[in-house]
This record gives C-alpha cells, structure tokens and sequence, in this order.
C-alpha cells in the first residue's frame, strides 16, 4: 500500500470504456510525515477523495479488487482517507492538509455537501467586492 497526497486530476474523453464515469486522480507518494518522495501516479478514485487530502493507494493485482474495479484496466486505486498515521511516539495529522494555491477544497471543507461537483454556496467562498 502506499500513502500519497492527491495533487491533480486527469481529464481523460477517450478511455477503455470500463473507465468511464471512474475519477482519476494524480497522486504523489509521501513518507509518514508528510514528506514527497517518489514518483507522481494516477490512480482511480473509489471512496471520492479530493484535492490535498491524504490517500492509502493500492496497486497492482490489488487494485482490481478495489470496490467497482472487477476486470478493469487499472494499476492503481485509492482505497481510503487518511486522517492521521501513528510512527514510533509520533502523530502525524494528514487529513485536509490541502495546499493554499488548491483549487477545490478539501473533504473536511465541503462537509456535507457531497462532491466538488455536487456543493451549493459557492458565493459564500468568494470575496465582498470592493
């Protein structure tokens, strides 16, 4: 398994029909503390992780036992949320440590309101005009 922060998202309009209507997502690896390290993947979504969160991604063989991924052309998946990882005495909080400059915000910032593309109230986010 391996821990990464979601940093991007792929657009894809042709794709193996067993993708479609499947999220992908760029990912970067980080060790537990946070830290980038290793290359940048794309896997496909299935728990609706957003921009900044923290990810457990499965890949290989297990990624195709993912929920929804039976016999689809997949090499990695996001399997889960992290919130917080525990190592040797220390806690490490991941969960919505989103970058300033992201441009969707975090799992813990929509709530309730179900996916980016589902949330109401987006002139409650912007500023008062000058």
């Amino acid at each position: 398994m391996i821990v990464a922060k979601i940093v991007g998202t792929v657009v894809a309009t042709r794709k193996d029909e067993r993708l479609v209507s499947n999220k992908l997502l760029v990912a970067r690896p980080i060790d537990p503390f946070g830290k980038p390290e290793g290359n940048y993947l794309v896997a496909v979504d299935t728990v609706d992780a957003g921009f900044g969160e923290t990810v457990l991604i499965v890949s290989g063989s297990s990624a195709r036992m993912a929920s929804g991924m039976k016999d689809c052309p997949v090499d990695a998946a996001i399997v889960g949320i992290i919130d917080t990882i525990h190592v040797a005495g220390f806690k490490t909080e991941l969960s919505g440590q989103a970058d300033e400059r992201a441009s969707e915000p975090t799992r813990a910032e929509r709530g309730s309101r179900g996916p980016a593309g589902e949330r109401g109230g987006e002139s409650e986010r912007r500023s008062p005009p000058e």
